[in-house]
């Protein structure tokens, strides 16, 4: 199930906090609870992109992007993502997470995530989003704009645009 409460107290939380720039960092701390847990009581691997909305969301709300969207009647979705696990987030244990948009294109806003305990990265993920609407998809360029920021993309990391490439040359449909 959606952690429906936990994104409630967020967004309430971070409701009145200092605006951010586009891409500038939104720190958050969690703790991972029994219902996040898998088989070997550790942070399920699901879960932890479902709980990535906790940082992805409030985020948005602290740049104004919530407000740009919902004058506009736009929408953002995750278009694909990529995820590195290298920690267990077990049972009970705090964790810090880190969220930033770091650059996007024609069509895609570029965000990079990541779960920290302590000095420690226990997982990190890309994601893409695209911003839609009922004639299909808004180009970045333009949401930035009514968001009243420059249009031009920060230059996207290597790492970044290999996996972009990468992406491209996969098939779709898959042949599965």
């Amino acid at each position: 199930m959606y952690p429906f409460i936990r994104f409630a107290k967020e967004m309430l939380k971070y409701r009145n906090a200092p605006r951010l720039g586009v891409c500038d960092l939104h720190v958050s701390h969690h703790r991972c609870w029994p219902w996040d847990l898998d088989p070997w009581v550790e942070l399920n691997n699901g879960r932890t992109l479902t709980l990535y909305d906790l940082g992805r969301i409030p985020m948005a709300m602290r740049t104004g992007l919530m407000d740009v969207l919902r004058a506009n009647r736009w929408g953002i979705t995750v278009a694909g993502n990529t995820t590195r696990y290298r920690r267990r987030i077990r049972a009970f244990e705090r964790f810090e997470l880190r969220s930033r948009c770091i650059g996007w294109d024609d069509k895609f806003l570029y965000m990079e995530q990541a779960m920290w305990k302590g000095t420690e990265c226990a997982n990190h993920i890309l994601i893409r989003s695209a911003f839609t609407s009922a004639q299909g998809i808004v180009p970045p360029a333009q949401v930035l704009r009514a968001l009243g920021k420059e249009a031009d993309s920060p230059e996207l990391p290597p790492w970044v645009q290999a996996w972009i490439t990468a992406e491209a040359q996969r098939p779709w449909p898959p042949n599965i």
